[in-house]
């Protein structure tokens, strides 16, 4: 257990984000690109670079543990979503219609069924925190088949503890609120495993919806409205990336809330738990270089990251009246004072 002191780290920095540009356009760059010798990732985000500033870094480091630096021995066409997720179909089309190496589709489910539905021999790396098998994604782990590989973490999978963590520290409470993203394509899938928990528990859940920025406010009136003792995040990129937006909230409502993602908790929310993103990206860029250095995404198998982390913020817990059991505090990864 690690002791922070600070609400906020900022370890992340800004990138430049790249300009959309016509196809044609790419393909020229593309095509000059190759004509020095070097190989070309297709970078699929659904986000800015702004927010996946991080998780670029860690894709970064694991290129360079693969011997690939980016402008050096490698060169990366992006493209962004900036969290309109409707149009990933078609930049992954766009990525695809290159002469590309590999292209990268990190940050989810949706990131990586885009892809997929794109090329069928363009070799894609994906990364995610739900079971690519059970999404359909690939064929089984050890041999995924088809032009898909990558990386998969706990973060779906854990999203019943954080049920047990909040209970954990407001055991007197028999309602809970559960945030869930409906487009998601796990959502149902970790409602059921949500609704397990809480028969276990004899608590009550409150099933409240967002997958649209203006739509969080809502989400945190009506879980304090509903008298819920805290509301639960399930795991979504979506609400992942926007930790610091739904932290202000947290402390303006006076709301307990644990999520899937360290950045909510440094930001000044409570609690979070789920798989260290920065150990799945850093594998996704090990899976890319040994793409490019010639193996096959079909026979590399699917990389589990099976490190899950627990962060609690004693300040926010303080300014809501919570004591954090000391079972709790002595398991967790980070403890924030």
């Amino acid at each position: 257990m690690r002791f922070l002191r600070g609400t906020f780290a900022d370890t992340t920095h800004r990138l430049g984000r790249r300009g959309f540009i016509a196809l044609a356009g790419c393909a020229s760059w593309t095509a000059s690109v190759r004509a020095q010798g070097l190989p070309v990732i297709g970078y699929l985000g659904s986000e800015s670079p702004e927010r996946y500033a991080s998780r670029l870094a860690a894709f970064r480091e694991g290129l360079a543990d693969a011997g690939y630096t980016e402008g050096r021995t490698v060169a990366i066409d992006y493209r962004w979503a900036d969290g309109q997720y409707n149009r990933l179909p078609a930049l992954a089309k766009e990525l695809a219609g290159l002469p590309l190496t590999v292209i990268v589709a990190p940050g989810g489910a949706e990131v990586a069924l885009a892809a997929k539905s794109a090329t069928a021999k363009t070799p894609i790396v994906f990364e995610m925190g739900g079971d690519p098998v059970a999404l359909g994604v690939v064929e089984s782990l050890s041999r995924p088949g088809g032009n898909l590989t990558g990386v998969s973490s706990l973060s779906v999978e854990v999203s019943r503890k954080r049920l047990e963590f909040m209970r954990e520290v407001r055991p007197t409470a028999s309602r809970f609120a559960v945030a869930l993203n409906p487009r998601s394509p796990t959502s149902d899938t970790q409602l059921k495993n949500l609704q397990a928990a809480a028969l276990s528990l004899g608590v009550e859940l409150v099933v409240l919806k967002a997958s649209a920025e203006v739509e969080f406010d809502a989400m945190f009136t009506a879980t304090r409205d509903e008298g819920a003792g805290g509301l639960v995040f399930s795991s979504d990129p979506y609400f992942a990336y926007r930790s610091q937006q739904l932290a202000a909230l947290a402390v303006r409502h006076k709301v307990a809330a644990i999520t899937q993602s360290r950045d909510f908790p440094l930001a000044g929310g409570l609690m979070s738990y789920g798989g260290d993103f920065s150990q799945s990206h850093r594998q996704a860029g090990r899976q890319a270089g040994r793409i490019l250095k010639g193996e096959k995404a079909s026979e590399l198998p699917v990389q589990r990251v099976t490190k899950v982390e627990l962060f609690i913020n004693l300040k926010a817990a303080a300014d809501l009246g919570i004591t954090v059991p000391l079972s709790l505090l002595t398991s967790a990864d980070q403890v924030i004072e």
